[in-house]
């Protein structure tokens, strides 16, 4: 049966059981940006155990989410923004689209800054007196310039003509990452000291609840838009405690090993923070000899490059899901401008690497922890109803509404250490508070969950209330 124009997957194809999501998931956690997240969630003020604890914490709460999302993959069979025009209309639905797009171009922009960074790292190794600065390691702005240039005009290209390579290359360049990161543990095992993790002195309450909700943005809330993407081929009757159990496991189970390793790597060498904040590649790389070095960059690069890639085709759907009347080929081409915009800010404008990334995934956050609050509703009350999803509305208005309220007052409870992003943030605090604990707490993602959740169980039955028979008035 065809709902809202989405064919869901037949109940003739579905096929496999919840443990099978493991896999995907935990590939999707292989990344040597996943050893940088402990040296960031340690880098808002955390001593190593805090940033291990709060880290896992929201790692995990955040994939729960995703799991929860995911069951619904598997009751209707379609992708996950076609299910939520069951809550937010044929029309209305362009607005979480909207965001789903943003937070695509936004990774896409992150991604090709880290493979030019990769690429510059190598160029600076293997010829230093041409790519390197003075102190014979740093790589120049033009080193990271030509890999930009290069970096993003070969996404552009493959995300037009090479996806379905991609997609066939796919799970030998994770099996690759998978073997180039366990090398990379062990060539840096020397450098951790377990007892490390109760060394330096811990940050306060407000610091430790900011570093859940960051840890939070870093991982789950980065892919609620598409949990139930991977769970559509399920079968019907799969246990929605299992797609969720092994979904969660899946997603946080390399991640959460990595960043131990990276919260350890940071407490025996506290100018790795700073180092980090610049240029997490390179600073992760420095230590590594360069036979392997190559290797290993080439590696990530090419998983970086790889996700850029997908991410800049999926986006380029998604602007054509808009109503933009534009080629696929052209919509391509225009998410490549943004991403090249987007990526050249990031590279040489920006204060540094970190402040303007974790501004970004807070305000991704604020936006999709909205959007999964008034998903998981409708699906509540569908479930609750027992009638099956529900019909779309051309335009479902609590949920719009829901949905922009929520990440208005999100955005206004979160900071950024980007002076430029600062400027769009952070005004429903007083100076004092953006500056103090509060701020450092970035609670507008937590606000953005709980506003928009509430609001729209509130309202949602409002607009649907039926209307009685005339003779009843």
């Amino acid at each position: 049966m065809e709902r809202n124009g989405i064919n869901p997957v037949p109940d003739a194809e579905r096929h496999g059981t919840p443990r099978s999501l493991f896999w995907p998931w935990a590939a999707s956690g292989l990344s040597l940006l996943s050893i940088a997240y402990g040296i960031y969630v340690t880098g808002l003020g955390l001593n190593a155990w805090q940033a291990v604890v709060t880290g896992t914490l929201g790692y995990v709460l955040s994939f729960l989410l995703v799991g929860l999302v995911s069951v619904a993959g598997a009751r209707t069979g379609e992708p996950t923004m076609a299910i939520g025009r069951a809550a937010f209309g044929r029309r209305g639905n362009k607005l979480p689209t909207v965001f789903s797009y943003l937070s695509n171009v936004g990774w896409e922009t992150v991604l090709v800054a880290l493979s030019s960074l990769g690429g510059a790292a190598i160029l600076a190794r293997v010829s230093p007196a041409v790519f390197a600065r003075a102190d014979g390691r740093t790589p120049t702005t033009g080193a990271q310039a030509l890999c930009f240039a290069v970096t993003a005009v070969s996404v552009v290209v493959v995300g037009i003509y090479g996806h379905a390579l991609i997609m066939k290359v796919q799970k030998y360049l994770t099996a690759a990452i998978t073997v180039m990161t366990a090398a990379y543990l062990v060539l840096m095992a020397d450098r951790i000291h377990p007892s490390d993790l109760l060394a330096g002195r811990p940050g306060g309450l407000g610091t430790a609840i900011g570093g859940v909700v960051f840890a939070m943005t870093l991982l789950g809330l980065g892919w609620v838009n598409c949990g139930a993407d991977y769970s559509r081929y399920l079968p019907r009757g799969s246990s929605g405690r299992a797609i969720t159990g092994w979904t969660t496991l899946g997603g946080v189970l390399a991640p959460v090993a990595l960043l131990v390793f990276g919260v350890l790597l940071n407490a025996g060498d506290p100018r790795l923070a700073a180092a980090a904040a610049a240029d997490p590649v390179g600073a992760l790389a420095a230590a590594l000899p360069t036979w392997f070095l190559v290797p290993y960059l080439l590696t990530a690069i090419g998983g970086f490059a790889s996700g850029a890639i997908m991410d800049i085709y999926s986006s380029g759907m998604s602007l054509l899901a808009l109503g933009v009347p534009v080629r696929r080929h052209l919509a391509v081409l225009v998410d490549g401008a943004l991403m090249t915009v987007g990526g050249w800010y990031v590279l040489f404008v920006s204060p540094s690497f970190f402040a303007t990334f974790q501004a970004f995934l807070s305000v991704v956050g604020v936006a999709m922890a909205a959007w999964t609050s008034v998903f998981l509703v409708q699906r509540w009350r569908d479930r609750r109803s027992g009638s099956g999803p529900s019909a779309a509305p051309a335009i479902g208005w609590p949920a719009v509404l829901s949905l922009a309220v929520a990440t208005v007052v999100g955005l206004g409870l979160i900071t950024s250490a980007d002076p430029n992003i600062a400027r769009a943030v952070g005004f429903l605090l007083t100076d004092r508070a953006a500056h103090g604990t509060l701020g450092a707490m970035n609670l507008g993602v937590v606000a953005a969950l709980f506003v928009a959740g509430i609001l729209y169980a509130v309202t949602a039955p409002l607009a649907h209330r039926p209307t009685a028979p005339e003779g009843d008035r």
